[in-house]
């Protein structure tokens, strides 16, 4: 496993101990998802575990995820890794100004290191910006330029992310509705395809029914569907796919 696997797992664990006047709120997760059609893997389907936390800072916002994948049925690779990790740094936080643009809530400096096996290891940097949307919990903007780091690596280029959440009451439940959206555009190489990778998940507040309301968002259970234009960057590889979930929260 490599450094920043465990740089992602160190994140998760220690956040508890890190001094109340630096964390606001933190959040850690434990994912299993199983599903099939993935295209460019070593085997049609696959299980992952995915290891996930975010949070809240002083001078900003986190987002970490650790993918451990597993290829059922396949006669060669059996697993792999796969992990990003994403700090940002608030512009309203480090001067405690207030960067309100109608319902642009913040500016931050984006940064995301993106590490797996292969040639696959890539830096971003750019602008992060947060909006109040009605009826979404959260929404956010991140724009970055990409740095290819390993070779055969041949991402370099811009990408468009945005990131959201929707919660819907459901009786003493709720329906949790959010995702991603990846678009990695205006390659600087030419072999490198522009892509497009849709990751949205529906899941249902499953604690909530069976434990009460003190378990809200503690086990969720539901679907995720993968639609990934070109991907990899490969022409013509368009990759659709639905998966069943369980999430965790500590």
């Amino acid at each position: 496993m490599k450094k920043y696997n465990w740089l992602a797992l160190a994140l998760l664990a220690a956040q508890p101990a890190v001094a109340d006047d630096m964390i606001q709120w933190w959040d850690a997760s434990v994912t299993a998802l199983h599903g099939s059609d993935y295209d460019l893997a070593p085997s049609d389907k696959q299980t992952t575990f995915t290891l996930e936390t975010a949070g809240g800072w002083k001078y900003g916002d986190w987002f970490a995820f650790q993918d451990f994948i597993f290829f059922n049925n396949s006669n060669g690779e059996s697993n792999t890794t796969y992990g990003e990790l994403s700090p940002r740094f608030s512009l309203g936080k480090i001067t405690g100004q207030e960067f309100k643009f109608g319902p642009i809530t913040d500016v931050s400096v984006a940064l995301t290191l993106e590490e797996g096996e292969g040639p696959v290891e890539s830096f971003l940097y750019g602008m992060g910006l947060d909006f109040a949307i009605p009826y979404f919990t959260y929404f956010s903007l991140n724009t970055y330029r990409r740095d290819a780091i390993s070779n055969g690596n041949l991402s370099d280029g811009w990408q468009l992310t945005p990131v959201f959440r929707m919660d819907f009451p459901v009786g003493d439940s709720a329906i949790v509705f959010d995702g991603f959206i990846d678009w990695v555009f205006a390659s600087s190489n030419n072999s490198y395809e522009e892509n497009l990778h849709i990751n949205p998940q529906i899941k249902y507040d499953l604690g909530a029914t069976i434990f009460g309301s003190q378990k809200k968002n503690k086990l969720l259970v539901g679907f995720e569907y993968d639609y990934w234009k070109n991907k990899y960057g490969v022409k013509g590889v368009d990759q659709n796919t639905y998966s069943v979930i369980a999430q965790y929260h500590f």
